[in-house]
């Protein structure tokens, strides 16, 4: 009889080599987070493991705005409300209710999830323009009531001593990396579901999907409330590994910021944000530490971002997925690079490069 342990090996083994070793860019995804589990092992540095932490809250943060901007259409300027909810949500059950900061984690995202409903009740009615000037204002609004109850919520210097969800750095590190782990693949496993194809067809064409007989504030109003639900998530863990929750997780710079990430990745795609922050906030970060870069770190971030803008227009993702994969074009699956015919269909993955040289 075979042992259940090594059946689950060599079926984990088969659907690595199968589903994931096929493409270079899951490959690449699988190195990504075998690297990140294996991080506070292989350079347990203090200062590394902040770094990263932050990295794994913000690609959360910035996976949340694609859901909601790249695939339902739905441009959110003022983004950093969700973060800053549950920032403050998981603060406040922490700190007055006393409650266990798991607890805190949970409410600062249900919290988010009340507030993003509640944004898009008022707001979905409204479309393009004037849909992104409405969620830019509500942030400066909570932060005026938030200046206006300092007994609340702590005023200007927001909340501190919040507790940590672990005792060391590097349990709170693995607690933000399989958190972001678990999120994003989440509103990956989303995007890429029926519910997905719906949201990009309201992205393409809100008139015509309305006509098919589909609730399209509802699907709208339901994108709100996850995309507010995993900024919450990453608020949460943000307050929590920063011991504090303030002002500036409400901030619009916090909202500007995840859009240029959103862009710079790749909208539309889940992994491309997460992929900028990965690049953009570790390279910030340490160009903050030396004297002249230091001063010259924003012109610099915003030289690469405008580069990969002009050249890379779809994002720095795609860009790279389209140079190291071939999509089919008979099944329209991606395959290697290298591949001559497609491993599923097996039809010729170059007939338009064989028919161009055999005219010339």
């Amino acid at each position: 009889m075979t042992n259940p342990l090594t059946f689950l090996a060599r079926r984990a083994w088969s659907n690595l080599r199968n589903e994931v070793l096929v493409l270079p860019s899951r490959t690449l995804v699988a190195v990504w987070v075998v690297a990140g589990l294996l991080l506070p092992v292989v350079y347990p540095d203090p200062y590394v493991l902040r770094i990263a932490a932050m990295t794994c809250i913000f690609a959360t943060f910035a996976a949340s705005w694609d859901l909601l901007a790249g695939y339902a259409g739905q441009i959110n300027f003022g983004h950093a409300l969700f973060f800053g909810a549950g920032a403050y949500g998981s603060a406040i059950i922490t700190q007055d209710l006393g409650l266990n900061p798991w607890i805190g984690l949970a409410g600062g995202a249900v919290v988010a999830t009340v507030v993003g409903l509640a944004v898009g009740y008022l707001c979905l009615r409204l479309r393009g323009s004037y849909l992104s000037l409405a969620t830019l204002a509500f942030p400066l609004i909570v932060t005026g009531l938030l200046f206006a109850f300092p007994g609340f919520s702590g005023g200007e210097l927001g909340i501190s001593g919040v507790r940590s969800l672990a005792a060391s750095r590097t349990a709170n590190y693995y607690i933000a990396a399989i958190g972001m782990l678990l999120v994003v693949f989440g509103l990956w496993v989303i995007a890429d579901s029926k519910f997905g194809l719906i949201l990009h067809a309201i992205r393409d064409d809100e008139v015509a999907v309305r006509a098919s007989g589909i609730n399209t504030i509802r699907v709208k109003l339901a994108a709100f409330g996850i995309s507010a639900f995993a900024a919450g998530i990453s608020g949460a863990l943000y307050a929590h590994f920063m011991r504090g929750a303030g002002p500036s997780t409400l901030a619009t710079a916090l909202s500007f910021q995840v859009v240029i990430w959103a862009i710079f990745g790749g909208i539309a795609t889940i992994y491309g944000p997460v992929t900028a922050v990965f690049v953009l906030y570790p390279l910030t970060e340490w160009l903050g530490g030396f004297r002249f870069f230091g001063e010259m770190r924003l012109l610099i971030f915003a030289v690469i971002v405008v580069i990969v803008l002009i050249f890379m227009p779809r994002g720095l993702t795609p860009w790279v997925r389209d140079k190291i994969e071939t999509q089919c074009p008979r099944c329209k699956q991606r395959n290697a690079m290298w591949r001559s015919d497609c491993r599923l269909c097996g039809a010729s993955l170059h007939v338009g490069s064989r028919s161009a040289s055999s005219s010339s």
